[in-house]
């Protein structure tokens, strides 16, 4: 009776620890992020304002004259836009290849491991991978080789979330289909795509996400522009680059409108994540549990 009673007080305080860590970490992380928002928020909505959003850079503007970031806003939507969309069309066949194919296999695994290791890579190697290719090909600093390498950082981001996505698929699902007759692309294309379909968007912008906000990697393949692009060659502005030049300036009323660029690319970055919440709500009403 009395070990009984020992082993309950003990893991009575071993649970009581664990929740006491755990409410530790959820306030940590809260209070960060709380900070960051309240951070960029007091000292970027002051200078935030319609010219601001609606102009592109004038003469002058780097040294606290009129003009907006309207180009870099552009600039980062059709990076992103496009890295994610290059990067969707080779994820969601990997994705599907890994569950219909290969499965639980060696190679399998050895698939996703590739990609969780192209996941942990930073986003500047990419970009030095990107720049060296570029100088290989005769090419020069572009919204295509910015949009390439984008598609590069979100791959593995998003092929591994659609992986672990599809993997919790009802088993009973395909192995009903395949009694019917149908064929292993069938079961892809028709059973695992429209029953995942909410965690796959989730999964697209989520990576979406990831290449609006990104920095390193466009560095040097992007290039920087006050102009907005009208072609694929030409170089382009971006959200991340802008905070990094504009937070860099001496003079204050630039690192100010540096503050207010760092608030649209988080309200971009909320807006998606909400987003994609939103959606996959939605979406779950029509798969099976």
């Amino acid at each position: 009776m009395k070990f009984q009673k020992k082993h309950f007080e003990r893991r009575h305080i071993v649970e009581l620890v664990i929740k006491t860590i755990m409410r530790l970490a959820l306030f940590i992380v809260a209070g960060a992020l709380g900070l960051i928002l309240w951070t960029i928020i007091s000292r970027g909505l002051p200078s935030l304002s319609w010219e601001m959003v609606s102009q592109i850079p004038k003469g002058g503007y780097y040294m606290g004259k009129d003009g907006g970031i309207l180009n870099a806003i552009i600039g980062s939507a059709y990076l992103a836009t496009g890295g994610t969309i290059l990067a969707m069309l080779l994820s969601v066949p990997i994705a599907l290849y890994l569950k219909a194919y290969l499965g639980k296999s060696r190679w399998g695994d050895y698939v996703r491991l590739s990609l969780d290791v192209l996941w942990g890579i930073p986003s500047i190697v990419y970009g030095a991978f990107g720049f060296a290719l570029m100088i290989l090909l005769g090419m020069r600093a572009s919204l295509l080789a910015g949009i390439i390498v984008l598609a590069l950082v979100e791959l593995p981001i998003m092929t591994r979330a659609m992986d672990e996505v599809i993997r919790r698929m009802p088993v009973d699902l395909e192995h009903a289909a395949l009694a019917l007759g149908s064929t292993k692309f069938e079961v892809a294309v028709n059973v695992i795509t429209r029953q995942m379909l909410p965690g796959i968007i989730t999964a697209i912008l989520l990576a979406f996400g990831r290449g609006i906000g990104d920095a390193a990697s466009v560095l040097f393949t992007a290039g920087y522009t006050d102009r907005i692009p009208t072609s694929l060659m030409n170089p382009t502005a971006s959200l991340p680059l802008a905070v990094f030049f504009q937070l860099g300036s001496p003079y204050p009323e630039v690192r100010e409108r540096g503050y207010a660029a760092a608030l649209i690319l988080t309200i971009a970055v909320l807006l998606v994540s909400f987003g994609s919440r939103w959606l996959a709500s939605r979406l779950n009403r029509y798969t099976i549990k």
